[in-house]
Formats: C-alpha cells, sequence, structure tokens
C-alpha cells in the first residue's frame, strides 16, 4: 500500500537540507538590494562592475553545476556539498577583505563556484523513497523561495548595522553553518545511485536541447532573471532617492510590496493549474513584468507608486518562477526529466549574469530609464517565444518503486503498465528500481495498475 505522506526521517532530512540550500541562497541574495548604492563609493566602481559583481556568480554556476553533480556520483554526496560550501564560505572572505569593486567580483565569482544546487537534490533523493520525492525537493524549492524573500527584506537592515563588509563575513558563517547542518542533521546515505529524475545525465544533454518546447521555457527563465538581476541595479537607487539615505528602515517597504506580490500570485497559480488556463495567466504575467519595468522608466517621485509597481512585478516574477519549472518537468521525456531541468537550471544562471553585467553598462550608458526600457524591451522579446509554446495535457506524474531484475524485464513492466487505461506514458529504470508514470485522472484503472505492480513491489 502507498505510503502518501513523508515519513519523520524524511521530513527531517528535506527540512536540513532545504536549510543548507536556503542558508547558500539567502546569502547570495542579501547583495542585490544594497550593491547597487553603496558600492559606487568602492574604488574603480563603474555601473557595469556593479552589474558584473552582482551577476559574476551566475556565470561560475552555470559553468560548473554539470561537474559538481557528475562528481558527486563518484566522490559522494555529502563530500562535494562540503567543498562547494568551502568554496562559497572562501569566496565570501575574498569579499569581506576587499577594499574595491575588483576583490568583490572576485569573491563573488568563487562563491559561485560552490555549484551545489543538484548535488543536495541529488543527495535529497537518495534518503527519501521514490513515491514522496517530489515532496521532499518541493520543501526545498519553497525554501529557496523564502531565502529571496527574507534576504532582500533583510538586506538593507543589516547592511545599516555591519556595512557591506559585515554582509559578506555574515555570508562567510551562513556557509559555515550549512556544513554543520550537512554533517550533523542529515543522513549519509548507504547507497548513492544516479536519479534521472533530478541529475543531468551527459549523454541525453543533446536530446533535450534540440526539444524545440523546452527551448521556449529555457529562453523563458533566462530572460526572467536577466530582468531580476537589471532592476535590482535600478531599485535600490530608486528607493534610496526616494527615502532620502538611509537603509536601515527599508524592509518597512520591501516587506508589504513582497506580500502584496505573493497575494497576487497565489490565487493566479491555483486558477492557471486548476482551470487549465495555464499560459494566458502565464503571458499576462509578462506583459505585467515589462509594463512594470517601462514604468519604472518614467516613475514620478511616489513611494506608493513605487510600491505598487514593484508589488505587480514581483507577484508576476513569482508566478513565472512557480509555473516554469513544473512546466519542463511536464514536457520532458521521464527518463531525461534530470537533464532538462539541469539545462533549465544553467539558464537561469546564464540570465543572473547576462542580466547584471549587461543591464550595468547599459545603467552607465543610458542611465536608469535606459536601462528600464531594456528590461521592458526583453519582456516584449520574450511574449512571443512562450505565447507560442503548445501547453501539455494535464496530466499527473507518479514515481513508484518497482523491483525489476534487468533492462529487458524494466522495458516489459513499461509495456504493460502503458496498456493501463489512463497510463499515458510510463518508464521503468531497473538500475534505480522506479517506475515514472505520466496518467491522466479521470480515466485511470487503479486496480489494474496495482495488478500490474504488485509482482513487482518489494
Amino acid at each position: 500500500m502507498q505510503v502518501n505522506r513523508l515519513g519523520a526521517t524524511e521530513r527531517r532530512t528535506a527540512g536540513a537540507l532545504a536549510g543548507v540550500f536556503g542558508l547558500r541562497m539567502f546569502g547570495l541574495f542579501l547583495l542585490y538590494p544594497i550593491l547597487a548604492p553603496y558600492a559606487r563609493e568602492l574604488p574603480g566602481a563603474t555601473p557595469f562592475l556593479i552589474g558584473l559583481a552582482i551577476g559574476i556568480y551566475g556565470l561560475t554556476q552555470a559553468m560548473l553545476q554539470l561537474p559538481f553533480g557528475l562528481a558527486s556520483d563518484r566522490i559522494g554526496r555529502k563530500p562535494l556539498i562540503t567543498l562547494g560550501l568551502v568554496l562559497f564560505v572562501a569566496g565570501s572572505v575574498v569579499a569581506a577583505l576587499s577594499h574595491g569593486i575588483g576583490g568583490i567580483i572576485i569573491g563573488r565569482a568563487v562563491q559561485g563556484t560552490g555549484a551545489v544546487g543538484a548535488v543536495i537534490l541529488a543527495l535529497t533523493a537518495d534518503l527519501t523513497r521514490v513515491e514522496q520525492r517530489s515532496k521532499a525537493i518541493g520543501i526545498i524549492g519553497i525554501g529557496i523561495g523564502l531565502a529571496f524573500g527574507l534576504a532582500v527584506i533583510a538586506g538593507p537592515t543589516v547592511n545599516a548595522w555591519t556595512g557591506l563588509s559585515g554582509i559578506f563575513w555574515l555570508t562567510a558563517a551562513l556557509g559555515l553553518a550549512g556544513v554543520a547542518i550537512l554533517w550533523t542533521l542529515v543522513p549519509t546515505p548507504i547507497v548513492s545511485r544516479r536519479h534521472r529524475e533530478t541529475e543531468a545525465i551527459p549523454a541525453l544533454i543533446l536530446n533535450v536541447l534540440r526539444d524545440a518546447r523546452l527551448w521556449r521555457l529555457y529562453g523563458s527563465i533566462f530572460a526572467l532573471h536577466v530582468m531580476l538581476a537589471a532592476l535590482f541595479l535600478v531599485i535600490p537607487l530608486l528607493l534610496q532617492r526616494l527615502l532620502g539615505g538611509g537603509t536601515r528602515d527599508q524592509w518597512m517597504f520591501y516587506l508589504p510590496v513582497f506580500l502584496a506580490g505573493l497575494a497576487l500570485m497565489m490565487p493566479l497559480v491555483i486558477y492557471a493549474e486548476g482551470r487549465g488556463r495555464l499560459k494566458p495567466v502565464a503571458c499576462a504575467a509578462i506583459l505585467t513584468l515589462a509594463a512594470a519595468a517601462l514604468t519604472l522608466a518614467f516613475l514620478p517621485s511616489s513611494l506608493v507608486a513605487l510600491g505598487i509597481v514593484l508589488a505587480a512585478f514581483f507577484g508576476a516574477f513569482t508566478l513565472m518562477e512557480a509555473l516554469l519549472p513544473s512546466l519542463v518537468s511536464r514536457l520532458a521525456r521521464p527518463d531525461a526529466k534530470g537533464t532538462a531541468l539541469g539545462v533549465y537550471s544553467t539558464s537561469q544562471f546564464l540570465g543572473i549574469f547576462v542580466g547584471g553585467a549587461l543591464g550595468g553598462g547599459l545603467q552607465g550608458a543610458f542611465g536608469i530609464a535606459g536601462l528600464c526600457v531594456f528590461v521592458a524591451v526583453v519582456g516584449v522579446l520574450w511574449l512571443p517565444l512562450f505565447a507560442t509554446l503548445k501547453p501539455p495535457r494535464k496530466l499527473a506524474s507518479r514515481m513508484m518503486a518497482v523491483q525489476v531484475g534487468n533492462e529487458n524485464e524494466a522495458r516489459g513492466l513499461a509495456g504493460r503498465l502503458q496498456a493501463v487505461a489512463g497510463v499515458e506514458e510510463a518508464v521503468v529504470f531497473a538500475e534505480e528500481g522506479a517506475a515514472s508514470l505520466r496518467i491522466d485522472p479521470d480515466r485511470l484503472d487503479e486496480a489494474a495498475l496495482r495488478q500490474v505492480l504488485e509482482p513487482h513491489r518489494s
């Protein structure tokens, strides 16, 4: 009988790994709301270099994600995660000790070399049952979202207390806390296997790159994070101008803005998923992002107006951040889902890099208004890319543990599963002892499915 809840150990493991991932991302995001206005006083600072400092970690993350994931299959998950966190701490220390923008850029680049995101997801898969894996990974995703929101709210206040170098020292401490959590609260798996739903498989990379539908999603997450990174070169400057300088009380602005954005996003996600209106809702969100950026270019000197525009922007951003990975999971073949998500994540980090570096250059050449117009243009160009995407059918995914002796037996089981009414697609992974199904819940013959699976249950 399938258990539909995470066990106590799985909950602790998922919570601990969400803490490791979240602490690291919290440290990276802390700089978003304060670097643009406060790095201008550093020796050698220019708008381009400030933008590079914001985005450079995305480049090193994108370059090293796949190598870290592959190395963890051979060396082990926890040693690789520890190495990544140590690199993150080292980069934070380099930036904390720097007295110029160049040192901060180097430190941020080193922070990004600790590209452990995929390894953490793989460790999660090692330590959870097949049927509960998506829930555990969902907990980690929620932790990342909370880390972003809390970092943007907390960053200005932390900066007021400690200054820019203090933020990097705090970031180093967060990395060390992640190491402590990893080794005290996270079990060590007895066996680590490659999990196709969470890990990239090099042999499948060309396949997922050839899929035109997936390319639209890779381009979408790239554009989304270009817009975010570029606008965080502008938003702190506008807020500082309206508040008259200090950062200590900026959390009182960011907190209601984020809460309002979440309040806008949640019912739209439910409506899009529940009513099958994902495409029009997403297109409306893209238009909202572009309109918000364009409005910022000509925004009057009003704190209320800035709050309304940013609430709309963050609501639309959060909505797309939630919908896009779900679409990747639904459109990718089950045996290539981890590979597709790896390319998707790489596109996201490249977007952060391009948004920071290119946005900084454009701000230096054309000012705040010019940069905002550029962000709006990115949104306008993104819209037809997404609008031509054919939405996937409304199917549910189900993972389950099975016992098969070899690949031939796995293929035979997959064929029998796919013959069950309501099972639209079935893949069985012999090495992983798992079956991945895509089902039509309204048509599924549960009794027939149980009958096929019964001989292969442990």
